[in-house]
C-alpha cells in the first residue's frame, strides 16, 4: 500500500491502538493458500522509471498510426484534423478535472460550455432543444429509440439498413428486455432506404421510424416526403448522423420533419483513437422536452440580475424516482463535448461549411477516379457526402491486404453486415486525403 500517505510513524501509532504487531497480522485470518504471495503471479521485476519508458516506446513502434499510412476508412470514425487549440484548452485544470456541476454557483464555466455546445447542436440539426451529451451515436440512437416509446406508447420500430450495423446492434441490447419489434427496412437500388417499404410497413402501433443521412453507405438519403404520411399515423421520425461534418453542407434534418435527430461528434475535433471515448448528441423538439434522456443546462438571471447557468433538468435516476427516470445514463461526455465546442466555435459558420464542402469535393473526385479502374464499379448510383461504395473484382481481403503491403489502409470490408455487398469497399475520404494519396489509391487498384 506505498501510495497510502501514511508515515511509518503513523503506522505504528495505529497497530499499537488495535495491539497488532505488523500490518501482516492483519491478514491472519485468510488462508495461506488464498494469498498472493510474492512469485504467485508470475509478475517480472518492477522497472524504474526510465526503464518503464523505454519499455512502452518499444511496444508502442508495434502500432501502425494514420502517420504512417494513408487511409481511406471510415465506417462511423472519421480521420479529420483536429486544431492544436483544442487539446491546449481542454487540458486546461478547470476543465479536465471538473465533474458534474451539482454547485452552479461555483461551475459557470463548464455550464456555459455545456450550453454552448447545445446551442451548436440545435444549429446544426435543426431542433428546437438538445441534450448536454451522450456517451456516443450508438448510445444516443438508443436512447431515442425507448424515447418514442415514452412519447406514444408503441412498441414497433422501422429501422432501415441504412443505419449503421454497430448502432443498430446497441439500439437491439438496449431494447432486448423491453418487448420491442425492431423491423429492417431494406435500401433500394441507389443505396437508399426504400421508402415505399416504409409506408406500407406503418401500422397503429409503429412508434417510430429510424434513417440515417449520410447512411452507413454515405448515401444522402431524401426523407421528407415521409413527413405528412408519418404526423398521420403518429408515428415520429428519428433521423441519425454518423458524420457530423455532414451538417455544414446538407439541409438540417429538423427541415426535413425530423422528431429527434441524434449522432456522432467524433468528427467535430475528437481524435479516432482506438474507437474512443466519443461524444454523442441528441436534440428534439421542445414538446419532448421532459422525455428527453441526460441532463440540459439553461440560461437564467441571478439575484443580481445578471446572466447565470443551471442544470434546468436532469430526468436521471440520480435526481427522482428509479421508475420515472427517463435514462440511466448519469453524465454526459463533457470533455469531449467540450472539444466540439471549441471545434465548431474555431471554425465558425463559414468555416464550418467550407470544411464539408472541401470532403464533399475530394470524395467525388476520388469516386470519378475510381469509376474509371477496369473492373471496379460503384455500386450506388445516389448521391453521397464523403464515403462511397466500390465493388470489387476479387476478395476484398485479398485487395485490404495487398493495399496494406503499400502502406495504404483501404476501406471498410462490407461483407462483415452486408452479406450481399462480400465484394465490396466502403471508401472514405476526407481533407486529410490528398490528390496524391488518392491517385496512388487508383493506381494500386489498377495493378491489382
Amino acid at each position: 500500500m506505498r501510495y497510502i500517505p501514511h508515515t511509518e510513524q503513523d503506522i505504528r501509532q495505529m497497530l499499537a491502538e488495535i495491539g497488532v504487531q505488523d500490518i501482516d497480522a492483519l491478514f491472519k485470518s485468510i488462508p495461506d493458500s488464498l494469498r498472493l504471495g510474492d512469485t504467485l503471479l508470475g509478475l517480472p521485476k518492477a522497472l524504474s522509471e526510465y526503464e518503464l519508458t523505454g519499455y512502452l516506446k518499444r511496444l508502442q513502434k508495434n502500432n501502425a498510426t494514420v502517420e504512417d499510412y494513408s487511409t481511406f476508412l471510415g465506417a462511423g470514425a472519421y480521420h479529420h484534423f483536429s486544431p492544436v487549440l483544442i487539446d491546449h484548452l481542454i487540458s486546461r485544470g478547470e476543465f479536465s478535472t471538473s465533474y458534474t456541476p451539482y454547485q452552479p454557483e461555483v461551475s459557470q464555466g463548464t455550464l456555459q460550455a455545456i450550453y454552448e455546445f447545445q446551442t451548436m447542436v440545435c444549429l446544426l440539426t435543426g431542433m428546437e432543444i438538445a441534450n448536454a451529451s451522450m456517451y456516443d451515436g450508438a448510445s444516443a440512437l438508443a436512447e431515442a429509440v425507448v424515447m418514442s416509446n415514452r412519447v406514444n406508447r408503441r412498441m414497433e420500430f422501422l429501422v432501415s439498413q441504412g443505419v449503421h450495423p454497430e448502432y443498430r446492434k446497441v439500439t437491439e441490447t438496449y431494447t432486448r428486455g423491453s418487448n420491442f419489434s425492431l423491423k429492417e427496412i431494406p435500401l433500394d437500388e441507389k443505396g437508399k432506404t426504400d421508402l415505399s417499404a416504409i409506408i406500407e410497413n406503418l401500422t397503429g402501433n409503429t412508434s417510430a421510424v429510424v434513417l440515417q443521412s449520410p447512411n452507413f453507405f454515405g448515401t444522402v438519403e431524401e426523407y421528407a416526403t415521409l413527413k405528412e404520411k408519418l404526423a398521420e399515423n403518429g408515428t415520429l421520425l428519428i433521423v441519425v448522423v454518423a458524420e457530423a461534418l455532414s451538417l455544414g453542407i446538407l439541409q438540417a434534418p429538423g427541415t426535413h420533419g425530423a422528431d429527434i435527430v441524434v449522432g456522432e461528434g467524433q468528427s467535430l475535433g475528437l481524435p479516432v483513437s482506438f474507437g474512443g471515448p466519443y461524444v454523442g448528441f441528441f436534440a428534439t423538439r421542445e414538446k419532448f422536452l421532459r422525455q428527453m434522456p441526460g441532463r440540459l443546462a439553461g440560461e437564467t438571471l441571478d439575484q443580481n440580475g445578471k446572466r447565470a447557468y443551471v442544470l434546468t433538468l436532469s430526468t436521471r435516476e440520480q435526481h427522482i424516482r428509479r421508475e420515472r427516470a427517463t435514462s440511466n445514463i448519469c453524465t454526459n461526455q463533457g470533455l469531449c463535448a467540450l472539444a466540439a465546442t471549441i471545434f465548431m466555435s474555431t471554425l465558425g459558420k463559414q468555416g464550418f461549411r467550407e470544411l464539408a464542402v472541401l470532403n464533399l469535393r475530394k470524395a467525388d473526385y476520388l469516386k470519378n477516379r475510381l469509376s474509371h479502374v477496369p473492373n471496379f464499379k460503384i455500386r450506388f448510383t445516389a448521391d453521397t457526402f464523403n464515403e462511397f461504395v466500390l465493388e470489387c473484382p476479387r476478395p476484398v481481403e485479398e485487395i485490404l491486404n495487398a493495399l496494406k503491403q503499400e502502406h495504404i489502409i483501404g476501406g471498410y470490408a462490407l461483407g462483415l453486415y452486408y452479406p450481399e455487398l462480400k465484394n465490396c469497399l466502403l471508401i472514405c475520404v476526407t481533407e486529410l486525403n490528398s490528390r496524391e494519396e488518392m491517385d496512388r489509391l487508383a493506381e494500386k487498384l489498377e495493378a491489382i
